[in-house]
């Protein structure tokens, strides 16, 4: 029996029954879960062991890598922005950042970049591991790239690029690396645990995760629905196996992939992949953006708010190969990323990690493991989860 740690409010159990069932029937390892609502902790659980292959009990403040949930972050430094009058969504790109003009980009606006619309997904040649810690390499690389299609006329999940693309766009217009940005705007002022560049001082809260694996009781499904399947789609599974194809070619910008234990990764700024965060840092950051938390004044303006979350993109996404939508740096709900109800808008993390907001109910949500699943938008855990919430809040 999992021994489960933290509290619940009333009328949220269910979402302690989902927690324990995670562990006891999909394998969890070591993970947590918070829950605001209104600005107030609803629900705080951990439980299992800080690294996955290790002993140590997870702490209340273990955190871990967050994956493709940084993007959810990085999103909001660009609308913070844009909210101070610093940055023009409807700009060119290379009115911030000159040298991207190149290669037939002169009509990527700012608001193509957060909606997974500037044809960037891919690099012709991928970046070493090392080439990739560099703070400026990506940006280059991006920067002399071609378009894959005409920008702004489809969409496409721009899987590591994006990071280099945010990133590089808050260095030209605030003088400061994303990771410094964030730190000092976003999660100081909130009291929030999250970092896109972990400093020397919190290294010893940061768990090992696994590698990416498929058990036989999580189904290896690609996550649509939060259904489990015995194998992903044939068209996806298809696109993963095929290295010519724009699937393949965008999770492999960086070739190989990083090790995402090694310190030096995980003190790098990468605004699409490497963000670590206990699950309360990435839900107090998601009710910040729709409220006041613990006092602390609300990030976005209703303005703002209204922005991130409306469509941008739907429909077929030309390098997940499933449907997905988009707003402004975030997903939306949908088949690919079920969040709780319409509304709803944040992002996950390939491996298991999720955090959004639903205005209408108040929530903010967020969860973090060390067992990274091969999910890239709906893992069954989490997606667990977010069923209990839901019924929760259908019974309160």
């Amino acid at each position: 029996m999992v021994n489960v740690n933290g509290t619940v409010a009333e009328g949220f159990e269910p979402v302690r029954a989902a927690f324990v069932r995670n562990f006891e029937t999909l394998g969890e390892r070591g993970a947590a879960v918070t829950v605001y609502r209104d600005g107030r902790k609803v629900v705080g659980l951990w439980a299992g062991t800080k690294d996955i292959d290790g002993t140590d009990v997870w702490a209340p403040g273990t955190a871990q890598i967050v994956r493709s949930a940084t993007k959810g972050v990085a999103a909001a430094a660009l609308l913070l922005l844009h909210q101070r009058g610093l940055l023009d969504l409807d700009a060119p790109v290379g009115k911030y950042w000159p040298e991207f003009k190149a290669m037939g980009k002169e009509r990527v606006l700012v608001r193509h970049v957060l909606s997974h619309r500037a044809g960037l997904p891919v690099l012709d040649r991928p970046l070493t591991p090392q080439e990739a810690l560099d703070p400026l390499r990506g940006a280059e690389a991006v920067a002399r790239q071609a378009p894959v299609w005409e920008p702004g006329t489809d969409h496409g999940y721009h899987a590591l690029t994006y990071g280099w693309l945010v990133g590089e766009l808050v260095r030209r217009v605030t003088g400061r690396g994303i990771g410094e940005w964030i730190a000092e705007e976003m999660a100081g002022p909130l009291g929030a645990d999250l970092w896109i560049g972990l400093p020397d001082g919190e290294t010893g809260r940061v768990g090992r995760v696994g590698r990416i694996e498929t058990p036989e009781n999580d189904g290896g499904g690609s996550g649509g629905g939060g259904v489990l399947r015995a194998r992903p789609k044939r068209s996806v599974a298809e696109a993963y196996d095929d290295p010519d194809s724009l699937t393949r070619r965008a999770f492999a910008a960086v070739t190989p992939f990083p090790d995402q234990n090694d310190p030096a990764y995980r003190a790098a700024v990468l605004p699409a992949t490497n963000g670590i965060a206990t699950a309360d840092g990435l839900a107090r950051f998601y009710a910040s953006l729709i409220g006041e938390v613990d006092g602390a004044g609300r990030l976005f303006t209703p303005q703002t708010l209204a922005a991130a979350r409306a469509e941008e993109s739907a429909g077929p996404d030309r390098v997940l190969v499933i449907n997905t939508r988009f707003g402004l740096g975030y997903m939306l709900h949908g088949s690919a990323s079920p969040f709780l109800a319409t509304g709803s808008f944040g992002h996950p993390g390939r491996g298991g990690s999720l955090g959004f907001a639903d205005p209408e109910s108040g929530i903010a949500f967020g969860y973090v493991t060390n067992g990274f699943r091969k999910t890239v938008t709906a893992d069954p855990r989490a997606q667990a989860l977010v069923r209990a919430l839901r019924s929760s809040l259908a019974s309160s």
